[in-house]
C-alpha cells in the first residue's frame, strides 16, 4: 500500500519546472491544506443553511430561493470550476513545461478577456430573460402566483454572481496550477459570511425578506473575486484582460471545453434535474432535497473536491512529461485517499440522517416533517456519495491528458440513465426516489470512468488493494455498529433540546471517527502508507 518513492528515486515536487517554480509540497500535504479550508467554508455553509432554515423554512419564498440561487450556482459548477477549469488547467501546465513566462502571461490575458466578456453578454441576456430561464429550470413554479414572480425577481439578482465567480474560478486556476491550493479553498467563506450577514441584517429593509439572500449572493461575488487579486499579483500573473478568441491557447481551451461540458458535471446536471422535477412535488420539496444535499456537499467537499483539485495540475504535469508511472501511482493514491475517507462519510449519514437534519436545521420555520422528509433524500445521496467522490479524482485521470471524449460518452449514458430512474423512481418514492435515482447515476459514472482508465492502461491498481478493502470492511463495519446501537431513534431527536442534541451528535461523530481510526491502525493502516510527493 505504499505510494512513497522507490530508494533513490528523487520527488517531483523537489524538481523545479521551466518557470522556475518549486512546488514545496506533497499531494498530501496540499490536499490537507485545501481540505482544512473546505472545513471552514462548508462548516460556515451549513451555518448558513441552519439560518436559511431559521428564517424561511421550507416555505414558497425558500423555494423560490434555491431556485433561484441554484440556477447561477450550477453553471458556475458546469462552466467555471467544470469545464473550464478541467480544460484550462491542463493547457496552462502545458504551457508551463513548454513555453516561457511571455507565452503564460499572453495565455492568462487572452483568456480573462475572452471569457469575461463571454460571461458579461450572457448575464445581460439572463437578466431580461429571467422568466424564459426560471421556466425552463423550475417549469412546476408557472402559475404559481407565490414562487415564480419570487424566483424571477430573484434571478435577476443573482444572475451575474456566475461572472463574477467564473472569474474567481478562472483566478483560483491560476493558483491551483502553481500550487496555491489554499486561497481558492478560502474562497467560499465569503459567499458563507456575505449570505449569513445579509439575512440577519438585510431582511428587516426588503419588501420581501427572502430578496435579502439574493443581494447577499451578489455581494459575496464582487468580494471573492477582489479576494483573489492580491494572490495573483504575487504570482505577477494579475491579467490585463485582452478579447483574443484567436489566440492558440484559448483555441485549444475552447475545444477542449465543449466535450468537457458533459464529461465532468454530470451529477451537477443530474441534481439539476431534480430540482425541475421537484417542482412538480408539493411545495417544500425543493427545500428538502437542497437541505439534504447540502449535508451531503459536506463531506464531498472536504474530500472528493479536495483531492480531485489537487491532482489534476499534478496529473497534468506529469502528462505532459510524459511520466506514465508517476500518472498511475497519483491516482491510485487518490483513489485510496477517498475511499479511506468516503465510505465511513457516507455510512455514517446514512445512519445519522434524522439525527443530522434536526440538530443542524430544526428551528424556526422549520418543521418535524421537513426533517423527516429531508432525512429520506439525505439517505440516498449517502448512497451516492462514494460515487461523486471517485468521479471527481477519476475524471482527472482523462481531463489531464486532454481527453474529453471518453468521458462526454461515459456522461450520455449515465445522464440517460438517470432520466429513466427518475421516472421509475418519482412515483414510488416522490423527491427521495429523484435523490435514488442520481445515486445510482453516479455509481454508473464511476465504474465506466473507472473501467475506461484500466482499458487504456493509464492506471494501473498498486499491490495491496485486496488487504486494504478488507481494513476498510473491519473498520466500517465497527463504526456503523457503534453508530447503530448508541444513537437515538430519529425521531427521538426532534423533542432533544439544542444542548442534547449537539451533546449526543457530538459524542456519536468524535466516537464513531476515534474507533474507525484505531481498528485501521489496529489492522496495520499507517500514515506513512498515504505520503506521496
Amino acid at each position: 500500500m505504499a505510494n512513497e518513492p522507490e530508494s533513490g528515486e528523487t520527488p517531483e515536487a523537489a524538481q523545479p519546472s521551466e518557470d522556475g517554480f518549486i512546488p514545496g509540497r506533497g499531494l498530501l500535504g496540499s490536499s490537507g491544506i485545501f481540505a482544512v479550508f473546505t472545513l471552514i467554508s462548508r462548516v460556515l455553509g451549513l451555518a448558513r443553511d441552519i439560518v436559511i432554515a431559521r428564517y424561511f423554512g421550507a416555505g414558497p419564498a425558500a423555494d423560490a430561493f434555491f431556485v433561484a440561487f441554484k440556477i447561477p450556482n450550477f453553471l458556475r459548477r458546469l462552466f467555471a470550476e467544470g469545464a473550464f477549469n478541467q480544460a484550462f488547467v491542463p493547457v496552462l501546465s502545458e504551457y508551463r513545461q513548454k513555453y516561457g513566462v511571455g507565452s503564460i502571461h499572453s495565455l492568462v490575458n487572452a483568456v480573462s478577456g475572452s471569457l469575461g466578456f463571454a460571461l458579461l453578454v450572457l448575464s445581460v441576456l439572463a437578466v431580461l430573460g429571467s422568466p424564459l430561464i426560471t421556466g425552463l429550470f423550475a417549469p412546476g413554479f408557472i402559475g404559481d402566483e407565490t414562487r415564480f414572480p419570487l424566483a424571477v425577481e430573484m434571478l435577476r439578482i443573482t444572475f451575474p454572481y456566475l461572472m463574477l465567480i467564473s472569474l474567481t474560478a478562472f483566478s483560483g486556476s491560476v493558483l491551483n496550477s502553481y500550487d496555491r491550493f489554499g486561497v481558492q479553498a478560502f474562497t467560499p467563506v465569503i459567499l458563507n459570511l456575505s449570505m449569513i450577514a445579509s439575512a440577519i441584517y438585510l431582511t428587516p429593509y426588503m419588501r420581501e425578506p427572502v430578496l435579502a439572500l439574493a443581494w447577499g449572493v451578489l455581494i459575496a461575488g464582487v468580494l471573492q473575486l477582489l479576494f483573489q487579486l492580491p494572490f495573483l499579483m504575487q504570482l505577477n500573473l494579475l491579467p490585463r484582460p485582452r478579447v483574443d478568441y484567436r489566440h492558440e491557447g484559448v483555441i485549444q481551451i475552447m475545444k477542449l471545453m465543449a466535450p468537457a461540458l458533459f464529461g465532468v458535471s454530470v451529477s451537477q446536471i443530474n441534481l439539476l434535474l431534480d430540482t425541475v422535477l421537484a417542482s412538480f412535488l408539493e411545495t417544500g420539496s425543493v427545500s428538502w432535497l437542497y437541505y439534504s444535499d447540502r449535508l451531503s456537499e459536506l463531506p464531498l467537499g472536504v474530500f472528493g473536491v479536495a483531492i480531485g483539485t489537487v491532482i489534476l495540475p499534478n496529473l497534468s504535469r506529469k502528462h505532459a512529461s510524459e511520466s506514465r508511472e508517476a500518472f498511475s501511482r497519483t491516482l491510485d493514491w487518490a483513489l485510496r485517499s477517498v475511499l479511506l475517507l468516503g465510505i465511513p462519510a457516507g455510512l455514517a449519514l446514512c445512519l445519522l440522517a434524522e439525527p443530522m437534519i434536526a440538530t443542524l436545521f430544526h428551528y424556526g420555520e422549520t418543521s418535524a416533517r421537513d426533517v423527516i422528509m429531508s432525512a429520506q433524500s439525505l439517505r440516498a445521496y449517502a448512497l451516492a456519495l462514494m460515487a461523486f467522490m471517485l468521479v471527481k479524482v477519476l475524471a482527472p485521470g482523462f481531463f489531464s491528458r486532454q481527453d474529453m471524449t471518453t468521458p462526454v460518452r461515459i456522461a450520455v449514458i449515465a445522464m440517460t440513465a438517470n432520466m429513466v430512474f427518475n421516472l421509475i423512481l418519482i412515483w414510488p418514492l416522490a423527491h427521495a426516489g429523484l435523490a435514488l435515482a442520481t445515486a445510482l447515476s453516479a455509481w454508473m459514472n464511476a465504474s465506466l470512468l473507472l473501467r475506461g482508465l484500466r482499458r487504456e492502461g493509464v492506471f494501473r491498481p498498486l499491490p495491496g488493494w485486496g488487504r486494504f478493502g478488507a481494513q476498510l470492511l473491519v473498520a466500517n463495519g465497527a463504526m456503523g455498529a457503534m453508530l447503530w446501537f448508541l444513537a437515538s431513534p430519529g425521531r427521538s431527536w426532534l423533542g432533544f433540546s439544542l444542548g442534547e442534541r449537539l451533546l449526543e451528535m457530538g459524542l456519536l461523530v468524535t466516537g464513531g471517527a476515534l474507533l474507525y481510526f484505531l481498528v485501521l491502525i489496529a489492522t496495520g493502516v499507517r500514515w506513512r502508507h498515504f505520503r506521496m510527493q
